[in-house]
């Protein structure tokens, strides 16, 4: 038996779009919260810069409200001998006939730009923004008047400083930043390689299992899904062992019975006179006897097939002490024994269960007993609720299964002791057994009970006792599932 090759995997690996992707969020976060810090940093270097200026600008109002100053020139100086602005300030008062009056010395009061500037402010007021060598600054002006003299102060900020500061702060998020999710991407594709590990080993392992060996077992590490999930194939793995080898064995033991009728079918064809019409007459009666047992065996097979399948039973509301009564009442015509019903009397109205099914079970029961024991022996057919069972039997007073037989004679094609003239194949009692499988339940041999009557053997059929729906009984069990 010869394998195709595994078809090459195409795409990324798992592992591969796991980093990717945790490389992709962690990228996408730091970048969002940067530029976040960056916008909410920038707002409020603005508002600071702004609480600067009005502060100034307050202290020159109060100033000169309650200074007495003899001209629009002392009261600028005044102000500028009192305060002492920042390292990024610079105040400068304008007087009506253009003479500026400084603190600090600055250069940039005599560029041209900076007079164009702050011509309209000193005598509107309010904000400008001017491009310098050193960068943006910020000019904002407060007009004064007293008597015909006009002035202004103009409060100048350089923004560069708070700037600077505040992208020198970014850049180091930045680098901080791209560490951080190179140290995420790096843990991410460790973590997914630890966390895939045993998938890997699981796909390794699954490989070398083959249908012509499903001995092997995947390894069993940890307590994760992926340890429950190789459970749970393990698991399939066994049902599937046991299903390819009871396929084999039924194979196996279906040829094998099927050989011995086509061997006689053959043979008889083969040394056929078809000139002598009493020979092919005989012959006829013969083989259509050995068509016969092999339409049995063929309908057996088919009965055990269809057991598996989900519509094999039809359950309904059924009386149990009519149907044990109309099963005994059948099983009378299978031989001259002394029937006997041994039916409780606390059996329930109805239970839910296949009535066909559980007749055709009883009656190959009945027929087994019949077989195996002698004209006028003693048959009894009972049933019963025990707890949650619904227990039925067929008890004979024949000669009993040896106890290393009672398992295997429920199997297909099991036999024990075969009685002369039986001509059966060893299915009827495995009928029984799937019947009783189908039901949730099961059918085995009682293992002997002390008294007067314990000769013989107990073949016993027990099920759920599913009470049907709204029944005023107080047991009311669930049908089985599976």
């Amino acid at each position: 038996m010869t394998t195709e090759p595994a078809p090459a995997r195409a795409g990324l690996s798992v592992r591969t779009r796991i980093t990717a992707a945790v490389a992709l969020l962690v990228t996408v976060a730091l970048a969002g919260a940067g530029l976040i810090v960056y916008f909410v940093e920038s707002r409020a270097v603005t508002a600071s810069v702004q609480r600067e200026v009005e502060q100034e600008l307050d202290e020159f109002v109060a100033l000169q409200r309650t200074g007495d100053f003899s001209s629009i020139r002392a009261l600028l100086e005044g102000f500028l001998t009192r305060n002492v602005p920042d390292d990024d300030e610079l105040l400068v008062g304008w007087i009506g006939d253009g003479t500026l009056v400084q603190f600090p010395e600055d250069e940039l009061v005599d560029d041209a730009a900076f007079r164009e500037a702050v011509a309209p402010l000193v005598v509107e007021g309010g904000t400008t923004y001017l491009d310098t060598d050193r960068g943006e600054v910020r000019i904002t002006g407060q007009p004064v008047a007293q008597g015909s003299q006009r002035g202004a102060l103009l409060v100048v900020t350089f923004l560069a400083e708070d700037r600077g500061e505040l992208l020198q702060t970014m850049r180091t998020y930045t680098l901080v930043a791209v560490l951080s999710a190179v140290l995420v991407t790096g843990t991410a594709a460790w973590v997914s390689g630890r966390l895939l590990r045993p998938l890997r080993t699981l796909h390794q392992a699954a490989d070398t299992i083959g249908a012509t060996d499903l001995s092997r077992r995947l390894p069993e590490r940890g307590n994760d899904d992926i340890t429950a999930l190789t459970r749970t194939v393990n698991s399939m793995l066994d049902r599937l062992e046991g299903s390819f080898a009871g396929q084999r064995q039924f194979l196996d033991d279906a040829g094998h019975e099927l050989r011995t009728p086509l061997t006689v079918l053959r043979g008889h064809l083969e040394l056929l006179d078809v000139a002598s019409p009493q020979e092919v007459a005989e012959t006829r009666a013969l083989l259509l006897d050995e068509v016969d047992r092999m339409a049995r065996l063929v309908g057996d097979l088919i009965m055990l097939a269809k057991s598996d399948r989900p519509d094999f039973l039809a359950p309904g509301a059924t009386d149990p002490a009519a149907l044990l009564a109309s099963v005994l009442t059948k099983a009378r015509a299978l031989g001259e024994r002394d029937w006997v019903l041994e039916a409780s009397p606390d059996l329930p109205d109805e239970l839910v269960l296949d009535g066909q099914r559980i007749t055709q079970a009883l009656l190959a029961l009945a027929d087994n007993a019949v077989k195996h024991t002698a004209p006028g022996g003693r048959i009894a057919l009972g049933a019963a609720v025990v707890g949650p069972t619904f227990r039925c039997w067929v008890h004979d007073d024949g000669p009993g299964v040896a106890p290393e037989d009672r398992e295997r004679i429920f199997g297909r094609f099991g036999r024990a002791a075969v009685p002369e003239g039986d001509e059966g194949f060893g299915l009827g009692l495995s009928i029984v057994s799937a019947i009783a499988q189908a039901h949730g339940g099961s059918a085995y041999v009682d293992p002997g009970r002390p008294g007067p009557r314990a000769r013989g053997a107990r073949f016993v059929l027990d099920v759920p006792a599913v009470l049907p729906a709204g029944s005023e009984q107080t047991q009311v069990l669930t049908w089985p599932t599976s």
